[in-house]
């Protein structure tokens, strides 16, 4: 088991690192025409499907930028403020629960149209079913953990999983020991996200790489009536 645990928590993130950046890298170099989103919305332009697509970037925007500050936030950061460990979890819980419901209802959204629209499922790949349902197993996961984390409301194991993040990204190789006893909901949770940074380059998600920040302060569009 500690074998085991050292190869998924403490190379594998390495191995989906580098197939995520380097493969994001050489897909950009050599296949520029499929870096898209690949938008079906002309396919079918529906009230549901603005509403699945609105709420699901809602939630996973929130959601990924959440896990991002709460993992890779140090300890003293927020101790500092007055905020204790167990504090920081609650709010984690809430704040989580509330984004992952709202995104668990645009996935689904999302996935009943690609499963059920002839159009949209004819014009889709098997690579965009498998991110669809990978993306929904993690958000299953993620909202899974929610009750067991209502046991341990002291932060405690919350610190363990922060500390294997920010072991990771500083190269420290006893990683994966901080995962050793946690519950299986955490690891399986955390072995989704590290599977969708593995197949990312090959998925539509590469769009998220060409998020149009010149829009924020672009000037306004003028736009005329054409006379008749």
């Amino acid at each position: 088991m500690t074998y085991i645990n050292e190869l998924l928590f403490g190379v594998f993130p390495y191995i989906a690192g580098a197939v995520f950046l380097l493969g994001s890298l050489v897909r950009y170099d050599k296949s520029q025409y499929t870096w898209r989103t690949g938008s079906s919305q002309m396919l079918s332009n529906d009230r549901l499907f603005l509403i699945g697509n609105n709420l699901f970037h809602i939630g996973i925007i929130a959601l990924f930028f959440g896990h991002l500050f709460g993992l890779l936030t140090p300890t003293f950061v927020y101790t500092s403020i007055g905020m204790t460990t167990g504090a920081k979890q609650v709010i984690a819980i809430f704040a989580g629960g509330f984004f992952g419901l709202i995104c668990l209802a645009g996935i689904l959204i999302l996935a009943y149209r690609r499963t059920f629209n002839p159009r949209v499922r004819r014009t889709g790949s098997k690579m965009d079913m498998f991110i669809l349902y990978l993306l929904f197993a993690q958000l299953l996961t993620g909202l899974a953990s929610i009750p067991v984390s209502t046991g341990h409301l002291d932060g405690e194991v919350m610190v363990r999983i922060t500390m294997w993040a920010q072991s990771l990204v500083t190269f420290r190789p006893d990683a994966a020991t901080y995962l050793m006893d946690v519950h299986w909901i955490y690891k399986t949770h955390v072995f989704l996200g590290m599977l969708m940074f593995l197949v990312f380059p090959f998925t539509r998600l590469v769009h998220i790489w060409s998020v149009p920040y010149g829009y924020i302060g672009r000037a306004y569009q003028v736009v005329r009536r054409r006379a008749v």
